[in-house]
């Protein structure tokens, strides 16, 4: 079984929108001043030298409308090699591949990822899409939560997590950080937070 883990830039208050095009956000491309290449080697090391995509459509279109044309680069040759897993329910115009549209219909969302999960392959890495990961939380099919927290405040924007997520617990399994500030934590999710 493969293992599915979560990554997501975000700000000191939740926010992991980045991109301007969706409700007038203010901020777009907000982490891009603290990005650095140890920081982006940092990353790649946590990513794997293979990894597949699990990701919404938005997110999705979002890299595809870049990474495909990048020079390479470890990133990009990575990034372009995964098979992308997009959950959608509009497949018509993917583009970028390899890929497999998981398209909801008559099928639980719950179901088609737990199906992929079971597959032999290498690890599912899951960025942006907010709303899958909330649903992946929720059902208990993420190994690993990395947060690569920024050091802003952003005020407004998408948030990670949103209102009626269920509480959760986890345990921190490693933190470090980069010269510019970006705090790397991992957790490991370990079930149903328990009141005292």
């Amino acid at each position: 079984m493969r293992k599915l883990r979560i990554f997501e830039h975000i700000s000191l208050d939740g926010v992991i929108q980045a991109s301007a095009d969706e409700n007038n956000f203010p901020c777009s491309d907000w982490s891009g001043p603290y990005r650095t290449p140890a920081g982006r080697d940092m990353l790649m090391a946590r990513y794997g030298e293979k990894f597949d995509l699990l990701l919404g459509r938005r997110t999705y279109d979002g890299l595809s409308s870049f990474w495909p044309k990048a020079p390479s680069s470890p990133m990009a040759d990575r990034l372009n090699a995964a098979k992308k897993y997009v959950v959608t329910h509009r497949p018509q115009g993917l583009e970028w591949g390899p890929f497999e549209a998981v398209v909801p219909g008559g099928s639980d969302i719950i179901e088609c990822i737990r199906r992929i999960k079971s597959q032999d392959g290498t690890d599912l890495l899951l960025f942006g899409s907010s709303t899958l990961t909330s649903a992946v939380l929720e059902h208990g099919l993420a190994d690993e939560v990395v947060l690569l927290v920024d050091p802003v405040l952003l005020g407004v924007g998408k948030r990670l997590f949103a209102d009626g997520t269920p509480a959760r617990a986890f345990e921190l399994a490693s933190t470090t950080s980069t010269p510019t500030g970006i705090v790397v934590n991992s957790y490991k999710p370990i079930g149903p937070l328990k009141s005292q």
